[in-house]
């Protein structure tokens, strides 16, 4: 038995400690946003934040995070969908087909969480993300168009 705290809520999970924190993520609680892709840590699509930090959600056996941990997943990040990244997202049309977008954020809200102003350099040291479509310029974009919108105070919530 797990017992975790995801997006806020408290959740009991019958499962293999083993079992990586994503599957249970996305099989046992339906949180599909945190998507699947190499399933060894490389390509960081099922990047959640486990207090604050950015991880990846397919290498984590769901053994290893504690009760007093803190999992926020993409739907936990805001919940309006008005996240200062969510909003940079739409505004600038940074995905191409998406599907890496949603660890992408996750992995800038814990570089904003850290680095409220980050420089070109250091998105590209933190962001390890890979995006085949190749957007890095637009999430680059994003992240400074967010971190502008948090210094303003517009968003409070959520790691960023």
């Amino acid at each position: 038995m797990a017992k975790l705290k995801i997006n806020g809520k408290r959740v009991d999970i019958d499962v293999d400690g083993a079992t990586p924190l994503l599957w249970v993520l996305r099989e046992q609680l339906g949180l599909t946003g945190t998507k699947y892709s190499c399933g060894i840590g490389l390509c960081g699509a099922c990047t959640v934040l486990i207090n604050g930090e950015a991880v990846r959600a397919c290498i984590v056996p769901v053994s290893s995070v504690k009760a007093s941990q803190e999992v926020i997943t993409i739907e936990g990040l805001s919940a309006d969908n008005n996240h200062p990244l969510q909003q940079a997202w739409k505004e600038l049309d940074v995905p191409q087909c998406g599907y890496c977008q949603s660890g992408m954020i996750m992995s800038a809200a814990a570089l904003l969480k850290t680095n409220p102003k980050p420089s070109d350099a250091d998105i590209d040291a933190q962001l390890t993300n890979i995006c085949r479509c190749g957007t890095f310029n637009r999430v680059r974009r994003g992240i400074h168009l967010a971190a502008q919108s948090n210094r303003k105070g517009t968003h409070k919530r959520g790691g960023a």
